[in-house]
């Protein structure tokens, strides 16, 4: 089974309390990636067409808004945002100044990209030349992609009016945007056929769909001078923060992913719990099944000091929260995973209100390093004796401790007023009642805890 890509983590795969989706699936955070093998020179029969998704606007009369004054090209960018993020576009537009419009363009310049890779109509002898030559396509005004069957084909049907924007933007976020397409594009391209194998393989995987953002996503923020200029030039950093929200992601969609086909665990780790990846759904096997999703979130939990560092060193508040929200909402997501056999029969997920709490309080550093605290604790309380990753658990856990216990060494740099905070509350709230538009009621609760 050759990977897929899921890919835009920070856009679309953050949110641990994002919507189920049905088949077929659309792009997820962005999900991404052929949803079957794909041989070389052929091109795969177009599903039936999904149902229509809703046309989805933020709310009124929030920061979230689009100004009146924006152009018309820039207010059609805004609806394919809206139309296509489900977790994030609320968020973006609540980016202060000129990175807004950034972030917007960047995320819509990946999300055509991910529809390209996505795409299973297109032969891989068409696909692999588009994904190494798309990012030059933003300096091709006419260019458009017409034959797309995707969901979200007007990212390409009208890609005239997104490059546009792009070429309007500074060139200092051109640059940007326009590097990391063409970095994700050949990664896209290299795991097209390719097995995740090994940890150090996921590792690479998880840095073409996922790290490359956090690495974009950080060199506009510096651009913009919202940030200081070590935010965009530490690349481990922002490479980690990507990293570990989507191995959250991959990590808690195991059933999901089986049940379409696709393969994102890493051979090095599962085959030592089962002969096929499938075998782990199997009841029989659910111990051994455990252990090994054990294994890999403590694999994940590495990342988590990097992330600390990483928030600790901004100092805006609407990037800050743009960027703590997606990690505090991982964190309680591989807490609900750990040790629970439910990740192999259904979905794991946050509670409503669970999430919104999280949203609500990730606003500094130091409320930030007390959720991790929280939730380590609770994975460590449930680490079992007999697990054979208990000792590694253990440790990276002490790490975390070290760093995130309240009051610690790891100071904020800046303290946020009364109001501001306040603000930023009722801009999560308002986030939240975007986000709960497009949520199924059958699935407001998920019970994470379940044997």
């Amino acid at each position: 089974m050759a990977a897929s890509t899921k890919a835009v983590s920070l856009f679309k795969r953050t949110l641990a309390l994002s919507p189920p989706r049905g088949p077929p699936r659309p792009l997820g955070r962005l999900r991404g990636g052929g949803r079957r093998v794909q041989q070389r020179g052929t091109a795969v029969p177009p599903p039936a067409p999904p149902p229509a998704a809703p046309r989805l606007q933020p709310p009124p009369c929030t920061p979230l808004c689009l100004q009146d004054s924006l152009g018309r090209g820039l207010r059609t960018c805004y609806r394919y945002l809206n139309q296509t993020s489900r977790s994030f576009a609320a968020v973006i537009q609540a980016l202060d100044g000129e990175l807004r419009h950034a972030v917007c363009i960047f995320y819509l310049v990946l999300r055509a990209l991910d529809t390209i890779e996505d795409d299973m109509t297109i032969s891989l002898d068409v696909k692999v030349p588009m994904l190494h030559e798309f990012h030059s396509y933003l300096y091709q005004p006419e260019w458009k992609y017409m034959e797309s069957k995707e969901k979200d084909r007007q990212v390409l049907e009208d890609f005239p009016t997104i490059s546009m924007e792009f070429r309007k933007l500074s060139k200092v976020y051109q640059d940007v945007i326009s590097d990391i397409c063409h970095k994700m594009g050949i990664g896209m391209a290299e795991f097209l056929e390719k097995k995740v194998d090994s940890q150090h393989e996921w590792d690479k995987y998880c840095h073409y769909v996922a790290g490359l953002v956090g690495i974009g996503l950080s060199r506009l923020f510096s651009a913009s001078e919202l940030e200081d200029p070590i935010v965009g030039q530490d690349t481990e950093l922002a490479n980690s923060m990507g990293l570990f929200l989507q191995k959250t992601n991959i990590i808690r969609d195991y059933l999901e992913d089986q049940l379409e086909g696709r393969e994102f665990w890493p051979r090095e780790v599962w085959s030592r719990y089962a002969k096929k990846l499938s075998d782990l759904a199997k009841p029989e096997n659910i111990d051994m099944a455990v252990q090994c999703l054990n294994e890999l979130i403590t694999n994940a939990l590495h990342h988590v000091p990097d992330v600390l560092t990483y928030l600790s060193r901004l100092k805006n508040q609407s990037v800050f929260n743009f960027c703590a929200i997606p990690q505090v909402m991982a964190i309680a997501t591989l807490a609900a995973c750990y040790n629970n056999k439910q990740v192999f029969r259904g979905v794991v997920k946050i509670r409503k209100g669970q999430a919104v709490t999280l949203m609500m309080d990730a606003t500094n550093i130091q409320a930030v390093k007390a959720i991790m605290y929280q939730y380590v604790e609770e994975i460590y309380q449930k680490i079992p004796s007999t697990d054979p990753s208990s000792n590694k658990t253990q440790q990276i856990i002490a790490s975390i401790r070290t760093m995130s216990l309240p009051g610690g060494p790891m100071a904020s740099r800046h303290h946020y007023s009364p109001i501001y905070l306040s603000c930023a509350m009722l801009l999560a709230a308002l986030s939240w009642q975007y986000l709960s538009t497009i949520s199924k009621a059958t699935e407001e609760y998920v019970q994470a805890g379940e044997n």
